[in-house]
């Protein structure tokens, strides 16, 4: 009688470990820092280019606002290396001294945007960088040289962030950890209800 009590409690101590540990591994994702990844596309002229932001308050502050539609401003060049003009509303600042590089975009003066197709140096905050395109490349669909460039931003479709999804949450729908919503995920680390989840 004594074993059978003994074996009981091996099993009860055993399965709640094991629970403990699934609950563990539901809550940890596998990559950390892709719950804050978030993109932004830029359009010119038909053609769109997706800007990897950085982390910070002006790039929260910008995607709140691009939550509301797309924004689409005139930007003009200025010195041979950028792009650059006033979005219209301000966003938090946290100026450094960056060594601009193409395909930099940043926050000048708290409501101009500016994004490099060349090199400058100076204080800004950072928003983020276009990835992929050479210089030339970054001249030629920024329409560098050119005045009045009619420049759109806007969220890739269907993207949320993370912190609003359980707002959005009462059909039971799964999100990926970079915020898109997906239906019948069958496999990998997903946002439900929002907690995250390991199928």
């Amino acid at each position: 009688m004594k074993f059978r009590h003994y074996l009981l409690l091996v099993a009860t101590m055993l399965f709640a470990s094991c629970s403990a540990a699934d609950e563990t591994k539901a809550e940890t994702p596998a990559h950390p820092t892709a719950i804050n990844s978030q993109t932004m596309n830029i359009t010119i002229d038909g053609v769109t280019h997706a800007v990897t932001l950085t982390g910070n308050a002006a790039t929260n502050a910008l995607v709140e606002k691009l939550r509301q539609g797309p924004v689409t401003v005139s930007l003009n060049t200025n010195g041979n290396f950028e792009i650059w003009g006033s979005l219209g509303f301000s966003l938090p600042t946290s100026d450094e001294y960056i060594n601009g590089q193409p395909g930099d975009v940043v926050l000048y003066s708290d409501s101009n945007i500016c994004i490099f197709y060349g090199n400058n140096s100076y204080s800004y905050t950072r928003l983020g960088k276009i990835e992929g395109l050479s210089a030339a490349e970054l001249k030629a669909f920024l329409k560098g040289g050119q005045s009045n460039i009619s420049v759109t931003l806007s969220l890739p479709s269907g993207a949320t962030a993370i912190h609003n999804i359980h707002q959005a949450s009462e059909d039971d729908a799964h999100y990926t950890l970079n915020g898109f919503k997906t239906t019948r995920p069958t496999h990998g680390i997903y946002i439900r209800n929002g907690k995250k989840i390991v199928l």
